[in-house]
């Protein structure tokens, strides 16, 4: 567990960086992996998901330990997970990118999303999707299953290193999730990260002014020819970037 704490500042700056600019300032750093593959947003959000990761692990089910009556349990790790992961933090669950069962339904999302938490993270299903899109919280996940998670999967441990769609998330890693998809920050890059991605998003919108204009691309995307230089500052200055 990171003692890294995402502060309010940070958390406002990756409200508005997208997982393309933070994934490629991650492939700068040598890092490839940090995307989570095959997940999507379960109904688009106009905000995006940002919070500290805290995890849930699956393993493939046991029949013999996995009757319906696991639920009866107080300690059972699924129904733990959702009433201890800490408000503005984001529980990401490492399903083996298996979707023939639900990880979680619409009735445990709920609480999770009432008792404050930014986001949840499924590389396997969700029952009662409809429900969970209709949500203010954000959701990601590969599929709808209407199986319940003991038919093919069993929760065993929270908050540890897990892997979601073959991303490695640690406990306290930061998440970015926008309409894309979900990005994987080590926590001992996200202020750098924060910093270097906000800058990328204003040089990157005022490329998109300049193509919109007719500019071409060679030389200012990426910038090598100076004269685009002077033309960057003056579209931030008038644009408050």
């Amino acid at each position: 567990m990171t003692d890294y704490v995402l502060s309010d500042e940070t958390r406002a700056k990756f409200k508005k960086i997208s997982t393309a600019s933070i994934a490629t300032a991650l492939y700068k750093r040598g890092l490839r992996n940090q995307f989570i593959q095959g997940v999507v947003p379960v109904a688009p959000k106009a905000e995006n998901m940002v919070g500290q990761a805290f995890t849930l692990r699956y393993i493939p089910a046991r029949e013999d330990r996995n009757p319906i009556t696991v639920f009866r349990n107080a300690d059972h790790p699924q129904r733990v997970a959702m009433e201890t992961c800490p408000p503005g933090w984001v529980l990401v669950m490492d399903a083996r990118k298996d979707s023939r069962a639900a990880t979680a339904g619409s009735i445990l999302i709920t609480r999770l999303a009432l008792r404050g938490a930014a986001g949840v993270v499924s590389d396997g299903g969700f029952r009662d999707a409809f429900g969970i899109g209709e949500l203010d919280m954000p959701a990601y996940y590969a599929k709808s299953s209407a199986p319940t998670n003991l038919t093919h999967h069993e929760a065993l441990d929270i908050n540890v290193p897990i892997a979601c769609g073959d991303a490695p998330v640690f406990p306290g890693d930061v998440l970015v999730g926008d309409r894309d998809g979900v990005m994987v920050i080590p926590a001992h890059l996200a202020e750098e990260l924060a910093d270097e991605c906000t800058e990328m998003e204003s040089y990157e919108d005022f490329v998109l002014d300049q193509v919109k204009g007719g500019e071409p691309i060679i030389g200012l995307y990426p910038r090598t020819k100076d004269e685009y230089l002077p033309k960057f500052e003056a579209w931030r200055k008038k644009n408050g970037r």
